[in-house]
């Protein structure tokens, strides 16, 4: 989908060379990167900030709303339609940064410049957003219309919107979303409002956003005299009650406020040519050594659950001298035939580096896996300089993609392997791009022996490549075992999202975490069931709800590196001005997904859309639909919109069993209208190739009606019998032919 869509861009502005803005044109017209690269070209038309483009099918109607340039006639039409980016008048950045999590709002206007004024084309907006990004919401006000995103349960409405339908939202990678608004008047303002959330990125104490605001250059108004005003907001609210330090920002920041856990700042700028770097922001909260709290909120009136809410945030401090936990690692890695290419080779690379990591007193174990099952060793073997070499030789040799997949062998080899590990913490890292048909008895088993273990059980790290395996299966697997889960939906962010995997894993600064004083509530859930490690990579959030008395002092014990016993005090504070719903929900309908995926348990599904409803969050029970509102305020479903439904889904056994590769489409057979109208087609260019058209029609006006009627019936029987060789082709794929 990246590359027919940069494709249609680079036809866009071949097409937008077709205007004319007279003298007063601030900036050159568009240039379209050399075809020779095409990594470059990819790059540098991909959106690196909000962006919104004009779809054209036709040609003949790009031209300057104002100023009619005289162009010379086009003849034909864009198939696959082309996309010319949009000028944009203004704009402004608002972020909001709360605990862990960035809630970003950007507001543009942005004019069709590109089509006639008697003419009207759909008009594409793309949103790239940073780490982790969920979509949030895409309003819009055009000419007295305005539209509106707006989640719905499945099944709702289904009778709507059938027709000519268009389509409405989609994810062109997984950090870009895509939404089309029908039918914009050429020459109109469009002002959209977009708002998404992600994830703040952390190291060392140090927290940073960085949200994508690299305009190109051709988005400029083309007239020197529209005034260009950019402006950015920012909010931090730590949540910790504790002090807040500005470190660095991209944009000259001006502050407006600093209280103790709070930051504010604001940027506003008449400017020649919109920002051309990303928003930057960074700020240290944590002291030097572990500390926490525990926010407190009572539900607002429209919440679906009436349940007191609760937040508990863990840092893991900046104390270079605190000791790690000696660790015994093994790695699981899928060598099926889908991973050949890319994703085995850009595994292994991560997998050498994760194992350079490993310090001289842990140990490790590496095994992959098809239908088979290859160990490097037999035992666990010393991290020595002269073992992870040979375990890079074992890698060349036998990383050699082929055959099936088969979870289940491999990682109970690998827990019957850690059960008794001592004076460590057991690790396995399951790598894998497939689908199962055994998931839930794998998570039943890894339950029954990882829950009932010893001290300290093994963690599974699960990572699951592109969208045939099924992520909420890999995530009921890791909170089962107090593990963390990652993955890479693209090809191109499998070893960087990986690596970042492998360091959170060795990384662990205190294990076994429990909070014991929480048993006395009346009722009371929490999010993951089972708290994970805390790492020195990322601060440990954990949310729920309950009813009854919270308990005045609380505390959190776990085991420290060298073993010994740590306990800390959480500072309560009520949540005033922090939104914990909005904060905690997308983490909440993850979890909660993958346990209802695993129960199946249609009550907790429908708890689940009715979150996702609510807060606007993107899940598998819920779809997306644009509303249109007129100008007397009558809001109704836009017409001929498909009501889409974003969420990854739940894997695909017949695309493992087929052995498809990540990023792949499954090849689609034919519809049997479809082979009907091919054959017949086939059978009336053979007739056309033994005579011309004009005797063709001679014939057929000395045709009387019976005639007419018989070779009618023989043109339908050849057509039949046309049809033999794509029906035996549907008979050889197990269809009913």
């Amino acid at each position: 989908m990246a590359d027919d869509f940069v494709k249609a861009v680079e036809d866009g502005l071949k097409l937008s060379k077709r205007l004319y803005f007279g003298k007063d044109r601030p900036v050159t017209p568009p240039k379209v990167p050399s075809s020779m690269d095409k990594s470059g070209a990819v790059d540098m038309l991909l959106p690196k900030s909000p962006m919104v483009y004009a779809v054209i099918t036709d040609p003949k109607i790009v031209d300057n709303p104002d100023i009619p340039s005289y162009q010379p006639y086009v003849h034909g039409r864009c198939d696959p339609p082309s996309l010319i980016p949009l000028q944009m008048n203004a704009v402004e950045l608002d972020v909001d940064c709360y605990l862990d999590t960035a809630f970003v709002r950007v507001s543009g206007t942005w004019r069709v410049h590109c089509v006639m004024g008697s003419k009207s084309c759909d008009c594409r907006i793309a949103v790239p957003m940073g780490d982790q990004g969920s979509i949030l919401g895409v309003e819009a006000e055009i000419s007295g219309k305005s539209y509106h995103t707006q989640l719905i349960a499945l099944g709702e409405n289904d009778g709507a919107g059938k027709s000519a339908s268009v389509e409405t939202g989609s994810f062109l990678k997984p950090n870009i979303f895509t939404l089309t608004l029908p039918q914009i008047d050429g020459g109109s303002y469009l002002s959209i409002r977009l708002r998404w959330s992600q994830k703040l990125s952390y190291r060392d104490g140090e927290f940073s956003v960085n949200v994508p605001f690299k305009f190109p250059e051709y988005v400029t108004p083309a007239i020197k005299k529209i005034p260009k005003r950019e402006k950015i907001h920012l909010n931090v609210n730590a949540g910790t009650g504790t002090e807040v330090l500005c470190n660095t920002s991209s944009h000259p920041l001006k502050q407006l406020r600093r209280d103790v856990g709070k930051l504010g700042y604001s940027y506003e700028s008449e400017v020649l040519k919109w920002s051309n770097i990303d928003f930057d922001f960074s700020y240290t909260v944590s002291p030097s050594h572990i500390f926490g709290g525990v926010l407190l909120q009572s539900p607002s009136v429209h919440d679906v659950d009436q349940r007191e809410m609760f937040c508990m945030c863990l840092l893991p401090g900046t104390a270079k001298s605190r000791k790690v936990f000696k660790k015994d690692v093994i790695f699981i890695v899928d060598i099926s035939k889908s991973m050949q290419g890319k994703p085995l080779e850009d595994t292994k690379n991560a997998l050498a580096v994760a194992l350079s990591k490993l310090d001289p007193g842990d140990s490790f174990n590496i095994i992959a896996f098809n239908g088979e099952t290859y160990l490097f060793s037999t035992s666990m073997e010393l991290a020595t300089k002269e073992a992870v070499e040979r375990a890079h030789q074992w890698i060349g040799i036998n990383f050699i993609a082929g055959g099936s997949t088969n979870i289940c062998a491999p990682l109970t080899k690998a827990v019957e392997m850690l059960t008794n590990s001592r004076g460590s913490i057991p690790i396995i890292f399951l790598v894998t791009d497939g689908a199962v048909e055994d998931e839930r008895q794998i998570c039943d088993a890894m339950k029954s022996r990882l829950t009932n273990g010893g001290s300290i059980c093994p963690r599974i790290y699960t990572f699951g490549i592109g969208s045939y395996c099924n992520h909420y299966f890999l995530r009921m697997l890791a909170m089962i075992s107090r593990g963390y889960y990652g993955a890479a939906y693209d090809l191109d962010s499998i070893e960087i999202q990986m690596q970042k995997l492998f360091t959170r894993g060795f990384s662990s600064v205190l294990a076994n975490i429990a909070i014991d004083t929480l048993k006395d509530l009346d009722e009371f859930e929490m999010y993951p069931s089972r708290i994970p490690d805390l790492s020195s990579e990322s601060p440990l959030i954990v949310s729920g709800r309950y009813q009854g008395k919270f308990p005045d002092t609380l505390k959190a014990k776990g085991f420290l590196g060298d073993l010994s016993n740590f306990v800390v005090e959480l500072k309560l504070q009520l949540a005033k001005d922090l939104p914990l719903d909005r904060i905690c929900a997308k983490q909440q309908i993850d979890l909660l997904t993958a346990q209802a995926w695993f129960s199946e348990d249609k009550r907790l599904e429908e708890k689940v859309s009715k979150m996702s409803v609510q807060t606007g969050v993107l899940c598998e029970y819920t779809r997306m639909i644009i509303v249109e509102t007129d100008e007397r305020n009558n809001a109704s479903e836009s017409p001929g919109t498909k009501k889409v439904n974003l969420g990854i889904g739940f894997g695909d056994l017949t695309a493992t069993a087929e052995n498809f590769p990540p990023g792949s489409e499954i090849p689609k057979l034919p519809e049997v209208a479809e082979i009907f109208v091919k054959a017949a087609s086939n059978c009336c260019s053979t007739l056309g190739n033994k005579c011309c058209c004009l005797c063709c029609i001679e014939c057929c006006n000395k045709l009387n009606d019976q005639c007419v009627i018989v070779l009618t019936q023989l043109c339908t029987a050849l057509a039949c019998f046309g049809c033999f060789e794509c029906c035996s082709n549907l008979c050889c794929c197990g269809q009913d032919g």
